[in-house]
């Protein structure tokens, strides 16, 4: 191997490195599972005033950080909806947080998959419910939160309906 070609495998290993280095201490900054969820008070999508996470205590929560223009947010919308409608009489919510977006493309996003779950909006993801607390790293983020207020489980990326059934409802039955 020439010198040349050693160098640039070592600056594409220290790369990875260091990219991998971002990617964990960027997770270790977020809550885990057992910790009490954070809470804020953020006002609600369709301007009816504001909400908080308090106001679930007593229920499961699935909190749900999303965006309009986020396409896996799109493929997991009436997943989330039909889950909603399938436990919501048994004390379950789920909780969307628009974040990042307009207002108008976030509406307009609730009127397309017929989204009946309440929805809040952090529009520069600077809320205890997003970065600060969560440590989200992305979108979509869900995190299961028990009657108590302890997060019970972390997803970063999508859920589908397969996520839903394996992971979360053992843990709401």
């Amino acid at each position: 191997m020439s010198a040349r070609a050693f160098a640039v495998f070592l600056l594409a290993l220290a790369l990875i490195g260091l990219l991998g280095f971002g990617l964990v201490t960027k997770d270790s900054d977020g809550i885990a599972v057992g910790e009490t969820a954070p809470d804020a008070e953020l006002e609600r999508l369709d301007g009816g005033g504001a909400a908080s996470l308090a106001e679930y205590r007593g229920k499961w929560v699935l909190l749900n950080f999303w965006a309009s223009w986020c396409r896996p947010c799109r493929d997991e919308a009436p997943v989330l909806e039909q889950f909603y409608e399938r436990n919501r009489r048994d004390g379950v919510e789920v909780v969307g947080v628009d974040t990042q977006d307009l207002s108008g493309d976030a509406l307009a996003f609730v009127r397309e998959f017929d989204l009946t779950y309440p929805q809040l909006r952090d529009p520069d993801a600077e809320s205890p419910l997003s970065e600060q607390g969560f440590g989200a790293t992305g979108l979509p983020e869900s995190y299961l939160i028990d009657p108590r207020g302890n997060l019970a489980l972390i997803r970063r990326g999508p859920v589908d309906e397969v996520y839903l059934e394996r992971f979360v409802e053992p843990l709401i039955k």
